[in-house]
């Protein structure tokens, strides 16, 4: 299946469960996978995401799905599952920084609601943090922050646990950040993300409805 999306849901004892996941593994060099979108907040030309090969990704499928466009400072590269729709989330993907001397890392993205509202948590290897942010009405706003090292050129893992209004964010399997909000309680979309001229590869995305 082209983007290798796995969404299932069942229902027990009352209670739905569901999850998806993506590998890309059959997804095309060079294009953006199917049932993905392309988007950015703020304005300029960039946030270009296309399949490269990647034979150490995480998850043995040998490709990723990369950001490689270099974009204006102030703009953030998107890319969105299109049929996906989340509110409380388990949720990991594995990502590399590859360049940037602006920005680089990025992270993974949930509760989207369009291009201006949606959460984030990011990895910055140039400023050394690991940071969770809301996105709302166009603006960003810092949640929870920590320093920590986490060398571009390697893969790491970002894993978020999203309930009600608390938000979980762990680093290659450590609990770095744990903050509350409410200012997106709507279920969204899920994808990637990263800041200006931050070129990454992401792999092994899952995510799991809680």
């Amino acid at each position: 299946m082209q983007s290798l999306l796995v969404f299932m849901a069942f229902v027990t004892g009352g209670s739905s469960d569901k999850s998806a996941s993506w590998d890309f593994k059959d997804a095309s060099v060079g294009k953006l996978p199917g049932g993905w979108t392309a988007a950015q907040t703020g304005k300029g030309e960039g946030s270009f995401w296309q399949i490269v090969a990647a034979k150490d990704a995480p998850g043995g499928a040998g490709k990723a799905l990369a950001q490689s466009a270099k974009s204006p400072a102030a703009m953030f590269n998107l890319c969105v599952a299109d049929k996906t729709r989340f509110k409380d989330v388990d949720l990991t993907v594995s990502y590399k920084a590859m360049a940037g001397e602006i920005d680089q890392g990025g992270g993974p993205l949930w509760r989207y609601q369009d291009s201006n509202n949606y959460y984030v948590a990011r990895m910055n290897p140039l400023e050394r943090n690991f940071r969770v942010y809301v996105v709302f009405e166009g603006k960003r706003v810092q949640l929870g922050s920590a320093n920590i090292e986490a060398p571009k050129d390697e893969w790491h893992t970002i894993r978020v646990v999203h309930k009600g209004d608390r938000i979980q964010c762990h680093l290659n399997g450590k609990m770095l950040l744990d903050v509350t909000d409410d200012a997106i309680t709507q279920a969204g979309k899920v994808g990637l993300w990263t800041k200006a001229d931050a070129q990454t590869l992401f792999a092994n995305l899952q995510v799991r409805e809680q």
